[in-house]
Order: structure tokens, then C-alpha cells, then sequence
């Protein structure tokens, strides 16, 4: 296999991009959807994490006929009934903007004593047309006030369990250790060097 050869990544999120390609290394070259020049809004019309993963895996295979992954991550409160899961990104509306979906999930969890929530990611590789699904998960709770200035999403309100510290108060490095998307990328990662 030509290790150079590049895997599209079906994301618009350049924070997911550089994540990903620091867990990955140099051996791969990891494309965003902008270095490809796709800049449809890809179809996320699943309830599970994995059928999203899959439907833009399959979506971005179909049109370029290049090996490529997709993920989708979702975080799971507990006393919200596994909200927001598949609408993470969205909660707050279409306009997707972190800060409302953060503002919206504390104000929801007012009054919980239970905090418990789980991230977990799902990844669909389709490597030389054929689908590989990987998944990664880290439990932990909500804190009551946003902690910290780096990561993206929930990650100021997120504590993972055993950890004093949020996701955003941890460097890119420490998160990809224990992350949700680290244990995922990591299998992919397994998976792409045993090629």
C-alpha cells in the first residue's frame, strides 16, 4: 500500500481535521471536505451515530471513488434520556453554534442531581470499497459551569470520569489520550497500519 496515499475526511470542521491528523501522524494524509472541493451539506438524516457515519462515508465514496471515513459524535446525558445524541451539533438549532447548544444543555440540567453522560464517536472507513466501523466512548458528567479555553464543542462542561480537569482545560495531546475520538481513531489507526 502507498502510505501517502490520501484519505478523504468527510468533515467541514477544521478542528476535527487537525485532531484527527495528529492522532494519525504523518504516514497519512488526511483531506478535508474543503481540500477536495466538496461544499454540499452532506445528508445526516440517521438516528444512530453509525448510520450517519455511514451515510457520509458512502456518500463521499460514491463521488470521489476514493478511500475515505466519516464520524459522527454524540453526546449522551443520562437524566436528559440520552439527549443530545444525534442532534448534538444542532441542538440549539440549525445554525449549530456551540456556545447556544452549551447555554441550552445547562439550562435543561438546572435541577439534575445526576450529571453522568457519556461521548462516544463513530467512524466508518471505506477502505478500497469495503466498510469498517470503529468505536469509541469516555464517561464522565456535566459540570455545573463551563472550565476551560481549548477543545471544541461540549468540551468546557464535560469531566471525564476519574479526571479533574474538562476537555477544554486539557492540552489536544492529554484529550486525544482518553478521548471518545481518540479511542476511535486510534482502531482506525490500527486498522490502517496493518494494511
Amino acid at each position: 500500500m502507498d502510505i501517502s496515499s490520501p484519505i478523504i475526511f468527510a468533515t467541514g470542521n477544521t478542528n476535527k481535521v487537525k485532531e484527527i491528523q495528529t492522532l494519525i501522524g504523518e504516514k497519512f494524509n488526511i483531506l478535508s471536505l474543503a481540500d477536495v472541493n466538496c461544499v454540499e451539506d452532506i445528508p445526516e438524516t440517521s438516528d444512530t451515530l453509525i448510520g450517519n457515519a455511514i451515510q457520509k462515508a458512502e456518500y463521499i465514496y460514491n463521488k470521489f471513488n476514493k478511500n475515505c471515513f466519516a464520524d459522527d459524535t454524540g453526546l449522551m446525558v443520562e437524566s436528559l434520556n440520552g439527549e443530545p445524541g444525534v442532534f448534538s451539533a444542532r441542538y440549539a438549532g440549525e445554525q449549530k453554534n456551540s456556545e447556544d447548544n452549551i447555554d441550552l444543555l445547562l439550562s435543561k440540567m438546572k435541577n439534575n442531581l445526576s450529571r453522568k453522560a457519556k461521548f462516544q464517536t463513530a467512524i466508518c472507513l471505506i477502505w478500497n470499497g469495503e466498510q469498517h466501523i470503529f468505536l469509541g466512548e469516555v464517561e464522565g458528567e456535566i459540570t455545573l459551569n463551563r472550565s476551560g479555553k481549548d477543545g471544541f464543542g461540549y468540551d468546557p462542561v464535560f469531566l471525564p470520569n476519574g479526571l479533574k480537569k474538562t476537555f477544554a482545560e486539557m492540552t489536544m495531546e492529554e484529550k486525544n489520550r482518553i478521548s471518545h475520538r481518540g479511542r476511535a481513531i486510534q482502531k482506525l489507526t490500527e486498522f490502517l497500519q496493518s494494511r
